[in-house]
Formats: structure tokens, C-alpha cells, sequence
């Protein structure tokens, strides 16, 4: 069964190849995402990935929190937008 995974806080300079290289280390990557902005086109520092579920815990345990150029990224499953928005308040 596969697992999308959130990846985050990257900083900008990253490319969606240093994603996939860091990412294979754990496993195939099925799907990708690179997340830019639509006017510009420049990466906002996140994306998508899914992996096979013990290949994604597995980068999840390794990758998150990890320093990468100065920045923490934030790995972890990623919800669905009705999920995100559950949880705010106001």
C-alpha cells in the first residue's frame, strides 16, 4: 500500500532532483509533486511524494527534522485538505 508523504520547509534553492535523490535512499518514489507558485514558477518548498508504506516510515524516521542548507524539514503523511481544515478554530 502506498503513502503520500509532505515534504516541507525545504529551502528554495533545493531542486525536485536533490528530492528524489534523498528520497530513493529509502525506496521507489511512485508519484511526485513539486509545488511551485503559479505566477512565478519558483518552488514554494514543499512537495509530494508516495512510497510504499515501510519505505515512507522509514524516510519519515531518517528525513524529518534533518538539517538541509540551514533549514528543518518537516516530513510526515500528508492529510487531505477537508482534514487540514478541520482543525482550525476560528
Amino acid at each position: 500500500m502506498l503513502m503520500k508523504l509532505y515534504i516541507g520547509n525545504l529551502p528554495f534553492n533545493t531542486t525536485e532532483a536533490d528530492v528524489h535523490k534523498m528520497l530513493e535512499q529509502y525506496g521507489a518514489i511512485e508519484s511526485f509533486n513539486w509545488i511551485t507558485d503559479r505566477d512565478t514558477g519558483r518552488p514554494r518548498g514543499f512537495c509530494f511524494a508516495e512510497m510504499d508504506n515501510a519505505d515512507a516510515d522509514a524516510a519519515i524516521k531518517a528525513l524529518n527534522g534533518k538539517d538541509l542548507n540551514g533549514r528543518s524539514l518537516k516530513i510526515n503523511e500528508a492529510r487531505a485538505r477537508n482534514e487540514r481544515r478541520k482543525k482550525r478554530s476560528w
